[in-house]
């Protein structure tokens, strides 16, 4: 099917809905929540009336994002259509299927609209997929709008805009294009003043003593592998528990890893009581495997960001799973 065929789909389904359920999976970032709610605008505009949903809290760092406090854990019981944003699998609804809220979504008609080309990236039910290779979603939700002539009005532009940042990291990744850069143009001449925004950002993010104090105790506890090619860092339930409100432990030293001398791999390990462990993938540039690796464990992402989740019942998986880490980076370490 043309990207032609499924934007008309897309228009078709909207047209016939009233109300409207955006979705963010259980991994919120800034791509997902820019692009909920940029949609929440959009289709705002056409007349729709949206909700937004996301089982698990919006993290603290991305509420500088107006509109992030309308995301609600509780889907509605009554809806039209439901738009999944920024993730193709299954696997990252399982709170929503553990609530039985996928089988209420599935009984609706169902759009996917993603840019991660993994491997994993079919939901059964769902009715349109598009997923298209682009450094963000919240890009194909801009060239889907200007395909189908709806309107951005200059919330949904500023909302366009921190999801394009944060997936590009402010336009520095790999597979940021000259079509991202006059993205950002256009949303620019639409309204944006990135000065602004990132001031905004830069002001909630600002950490408080203890929570430096904690990025300290983790920089010394960072583990450095095949000569010093890999780090690693563990984050148990403890911590989690108490500093995820806050902020998310892992990424207060992902950059910090990433530019030891010789590292190439950076990956943080979150441990959970029921034996669960969730592993966050960063690689620099001469290294973009990082979706390779995430895949190997049942997850995926990009070249050089992904994650993957592993369910257990063991404590004693983390060890085993480290060393396997350990010894299929190092493999495709060798083969670059």
């Amino acid at each position: 099917m043309s990207k032609t065929d499924e934007y008309q789909q897309f228009d078709d389904l909207i047209k016939k809905s009233n109300k409207i359920v955006l979705i963010q999976a259980d991994n919120p970032d800034g791509d997902s929540l820019g692009s909920a709610l940029a949609l929440e605008q959009i289709l705002g505009d056409l007349g729709k009336e949206t909700y937004l949903y996301c089982r698990i809290d919006i993290p603290t760092y991305l509420k500088y994002l107006n509109g992030w406090d309308r995301v609600e854990r509780d889907l509605p019981k009554n809806f039209d259509l439901s738009i999944l944003v920024d993730s193709s699998s299954i696997t990252l609804l399982e709170n929503s299927a553990k609530n039985g809220d996928i089988n209420l979504l599935s009984k609706k008609p169902f759009i996917v609209l993603d840019h991660h080309m993994t491997v994993d990236s079919k939901i059964d039910f769902a009715s349109i997929q598009i997923i298209k290779d682009v450094p963000a979603t919240g890009q194909l939700i801009f060239e889907l709008a200007k395909k189908l002539k709806y309107k951005v009005n200059i919330d949904a532009a500023n909302a366009l805009t921190v999801a394009i940042m944060s997936d590009t990291l402010g336009l520095t990744t790999p597979n940021t294009t000259s079509a991202t850069i006059r993205v950002i143009a256009d949303l620019v001449d639409l309204g944006v003043d990135l000065n602004f925004m990132d001031e905004a950002r830069r002001n909630l993010n600002r950490k408080s003593p203890e929570l430096i104090a904690y990025k300290g105790q983790l920089l010394q506890r960072i583990e450095f592998f095949r000569d010093n090619s890999i780090a690693i860092i563990t984050i148990p339930w403890e911590e989690i528990e108490k500093y995820s409100h806050a902020y998310n432990p892992p990424m207060l030293v992902m950059d910090d890893m990433r530019l030891g001398e010789g590292t190439r791999v950076a990956l943080a390990f979150k441990s959970y009581p029921d034996g669960r462990i969730t592993g966050k993938l960063r690689t620099n540039l001469d290294a973009p495997i990082a979706n390779k690796l995430a895949e190997h464990f049942g997850g995926g992402g990009h070249d050089h960001s992904s994650g993957f989740k592993i369910d257990g019942d063991k404590n004693q998986q983390l060890k085993q799973v480290k060393n396997d880490f350990i010894k299929y980076c190092s493999e495709l370490l060798d083969k670059l």
